[in-house]
């Protein structure tokens, strides 16, 4: 069994969207061993997403996801990383495939309702920045 990192962000938050994304999750048979409401901080976004850093987008990334509450969560599953990223759907909504989530819930690249972690490095990293292991059941 792999894990990932996934976030249902505060676009999809303030939209009521955050129900049906987990709904999604555990249809396609995800076990959810870690979820959180929090709302980040610009410091914790811009911690988080430290390898955008010198990105032109780096502010506006950090801005919006410090903006609300989001839910995040540790996915467990055979090939989570790979599965997980399937379902989300491509980066750009407008480009992603009928039936995934960002798809269905995305508005823009910016604002595209979901993150997962795209490597096992990527997780190993995203994972522990908001869950220690006692909070992973």
């Amino acid at each position: 069994m792999e894990r990932t990192f996934a976030i249902i962000k505060p676009d999809a938050f303030a939209a009521g969207d955050a129900g049906k994304i987990l709904a999604r999750i555990y249809a396609e048979g995800f076990k959810v061993v870690g979820l959180k409401k929090l709302y980040m901080s610009k410091v914790e976004a811009e911690g988080f997403y430290y390898v955008h850093k010198e990105r032109p987008f780096f502010g506006e990334l950090t801005d919006f996801m410090s903006s609300g509450p989001c839910v995040v969560m540790v996915l467990e599953a055979d090939g989570a990383i790979k599965k997980w990223r399937d379902l989300m759907g491509a980066t750009n909504p407008a480009q992603a495939e009928a039936g995934t989530l960002r798809k269905e819930f995305g508005k823009s690249i910016g604002e595209n309702a979901t993150h997962g972690s795209d490597a096992p490095e990527t997780a190993a990293f995203e994972i522990p920045y908001f869950f220690s292991g006692l909070e992973l059941l």
